[in-house]
């Protein structure tokens, strides 16, 4: 029988009890698919550090496996999102990313999470564009990765669940070759605190955050793009954080952030997906 623990999220910062993370492959299109071209010996070895880490922080970690091809599928947060009543499968609007939905679905499912929506028709979304405000409250970014369907089919499903979702929408930033979700440029650090990338943050978004008293911590710009602003909390003010970033890391710390930096040279880095990326959050309470 599933045990209600097993899932049920509504919240960015509270304590992680259990997390699905996905073996990197070392086969596939790295040039296709964005990445730059890794060391495909160390994938493995960071992402085993990577989950030791979590684990060592108090962490349940569900280990899916590789999935030859699927470069970007170690990347767990986009194909799926879990709320309080179990899974919604998303459906992304990168094609080489497409066939991950299914291999998400039944991962959830083996995992003992129950799967509530699957987007449908032309809806596209990923989960990097959404992101928790409160647990009533969930922000939903409108770009080139999700767009209005997946919105309305979004909006009408969480209703169901007394769960609001707000549309913010993103910028054209570098074009719709290039990764920009709603968590590039947020992470919720604790209740009351997020790491902002100010530049890139849509106003409607910091109105959100100043009616809930939330005070933003502005990371440099010269440490955006090594993904200072990816940050995973699992705990409020316990945060990992990829290595490289000394300016963000001494600012969460000023803060009164407990701090844990990976080496993400490679799992990270080199596709543009930090800790939050390589994480679906199973259940957080």
């Amino acid at each position: 029988m599933t045990l209600v623990s097993a899932y049920g999220v509504t919240s960015m910062v509270a304590p992680l009890r259990r997390v699905l993370v996905r073996r990197p492959t070392s086969t596939g299109d790295f040039a296709g698919a964005g990445w730059r071209q890794p060391d495909v010996a160390a994938l493995d070895a960071q992402h085993d550090a990577f989950c030791a880490l979590l684990a060592g922080l108090g962490c349940e970690v569900v280990r899916a496996p590789a999935i030859a091809g699927l470069v970007d599928a170690c990347y767990m947060y986009d194909s799926a999102f879990v709320t309080g009543a179990g899974a919604m499968v998303l459906r992304a609007a990168k094609p080489v990313r497409q066939a991950e939905a299914a291999h998400a679905e039944r991962a959830l499912i083996d995992a003992g999470v129950p799967i509530t929506l699957r987007l449908s028709g032309t809806a596209c979304a990923d989960g990097g564009d959404l992101l928790w405000l409160d647990e009533r409250t969930l922000v939903a970014g409108r770009g080139y990765r999700t767009n209005a369907e997946a919105h309305r089919q979004l909006a009408a499903h969480l209703a169901g669940e007394g769960v609001t979702l707000e549309r913010v929408d993103l910028p054209h930033d570098q074009g719709p070759a290039h990764v920009l979700h709603t968590m590039s440029f947020i992470s919720p650090l604790a209740d009351d605190l997020a790491l902002v990338f100010e530049p890139l943050l849509p106003v409607p978004l910091v109105e959100q955050l100043d009616e809930r008293g939330i005070r933003r911590l502005a990371i440099d710009a010269d440490e955006y793009a090594t993904m200072a602003c990816n940050v995973l909390a699992v705990r409020p003010g316990v945060v990992v954080v990829v290595d490289g970033n000394p300016r963000t890391q001494r600012a969460l710390e000023t803060a009164g952030c407990e701090v844990h930096a990976y080496d993400g040279s490679e799992i990270s880095l080199k596709g543009d997906g930090g800790p939050t990326c390589l994480t679906r959050p199973l259940h957080r309470a």
